[in-house]
């Protein structure tokens, strides 16, 4: 319901269009009892109270089922149809076209075409026009005539007004109001947007103190190992310190760099034998238990993308998490890494995995904010997802037969674009 109409001041849109519903049955029944000398309406009083007491049941039920009616188009359209039905239903045995609330047919048009595609504000305007048309081609003799004056001019005036009307609720405003909702996505797309790069700026912040305040207990780590070295520590204790120091001195150092790179904006032209290169390198040294396989066709060798320091720990983070994920479902941390073209233009990466996949209500939440899920908070594929669209990029995840496969598309520079600095 809040999609379709929103919420004004706290009382939901389906209560509004009750309330208007209810009002225009009470104006119809003080119409009829209390103001039809004033207004010249000539009554057909059996047929009204048919018509009033089958239109008081239906808005009964409708204020009761008001809410799952109203969630879908076409339970709007529905009762915006009988509503027109019924006001017809009224105008025809209280004067047809000689009633003077005649424009009240133009009510249910205007909020169709406020609320609905433009088919609904169509289809009532047709309905509307063709009871006005078969109204007036029903009067009396008598009725084109009045002491002595011709008056089908002045019906036929009325008519091409109502049709008129008509038209500007189903061109203007209807228009206005697809425009005004469009803007209405456009708002909420941006306010998603500004609170996922607030987070994310969190996060770097967040990183860049970690980072500094990892440094100084690394250094006195490195200083402590070359001490129990000398001292004669076990051989193989060493070699695990030593690379665990080495790993986490790498991944600081290169977390300096890229902080450092992305502060200054600097892009560049790689191709993909050098992405794919380093990415290898990269895996075996940060992530030596992991069992992968890297595929890349020939003939992309020597395609090249643009690409800042961001893009490279962006793969490994989706590898980390893909190796995890077989890792905890089979035992081994077995990740497979392809790489081909979608047409001449974009370069798609498919990072697959051998784990139990990604649970179906957070499939469409993973990488536009932390969620949380049984292997933690997203952050990693959040992290990835934004690196990734900065570049021209995007990440779609999907559960296939044997578990998660993660497709990233980037952008293929042309064959003829040379190499060098992109900034």
């Amino acid at each position: 319901m809040d999609g379709i109409f929103g919420r004004t001041g706290g009382l939901a849109a389906a209560d509004q269009l009750a309330l208007l519903r209810v009002l225009g049955l009470l104006l119809q029944l003080g119409l009829t009892l209390l103001g039809s000398d004033a207004f010249g309406l000539t009554l057909q009083p059996e047929p009204l109270w048919w018509v009033f007491g089958l239109e008081s049941a239906y808005l009964a039920l409708t204020l009761w089922l008001r809410h799952p009616l109203y969630r879908q188009s076409a339970g709007i359209f529905i009762a915006l149809l009988l509503d027109t039905l019924f006001w017809i239903s009224w105008l025809w045995f209280s004067g047809g076209a000689t009633n003077a609330f005649i424009s009240l047919l133009l009510v249910p048009i205007a909020l169709a075409a406020v609320t609905l595609p433009a088919w609904g504000s169509w289809s009532l305007a047709a309905l509307s026009t063709l009871a006005y048309s078969l109204m007036i081609l029903s009067l009396p003799e008598g009725h084109m005539r009045h002491h002595g004056m011709d008056m089908s001019s002045h019906f036929l005036g009325m008519w091409l007004n109502f049709v008129v009307s008509a038209l500007v609720l189903t061109t203007s405003v209807a228009l206005i109001s697809r425009r005004l909702r469009r803007q209405d996505t456009e708002l909420g797309w941006l306010r998603e947007n500004q609170l996922r790069q607030e987070q994310l700026l969190a996060l770097g912040t967040a990183s860049a103190q970690m980072a500094h305040q990892l440094a100084t207990p690394l250094a006195s780590l490195r200083l402590l190992l070359d001490e129990a070295m000398e001292e004669g520590l076990d051989a193989e204790a060493q070699a695990q310190m030593g690379q665990a120091l080495s790993r986490c001195e790498v991944t600081l150092n290169e977390l300096r760099r890229a902080t450092e790179s992305i502060r200054e904006r600097r892009r560049q032209a790689v191709t993909l034998a050098a992405l794919g290169q380093n990415m290898h390198q990269q895996l075996m040294l940060l992530m030596p238990e992991v069992d992968f396989s890297l595929t890349l066709p020939a003939g992309l060798t020597e395609r090249e993308i643009i690409t800042d320091a961001s893009l490279l720990p962006a793969l490994l983070a989706l590898v980390d998490n893909a190796a995890k994920a077989s890792l905890n479902n089979t035992g081994e941390p077995k990740v497979e890494i392809g790489f081909d073209s979608l047409g001449d233009t974009r370069l798609e990466i498919n990072i697959k995995d051998y784990g139990r996949g990604i649970e179906a209500h957070l499939l469409g939440e993973l990488g536009l904010m932390p969620v949380a899920s049984r292997t933690g908070m997203g952050v990693a594929v959040l992290l990835s997802h934004a690196s990734l669209e900065k570049l021209g990029g995007e990440l779609v995840l999907h559960n296939g037969p044997q578990g998660c496969e993660a497709r990233i598309s980037l952008p293929l520079l042309p064959v003829s674009a040379g190499k060098g600095d992109a900034a």
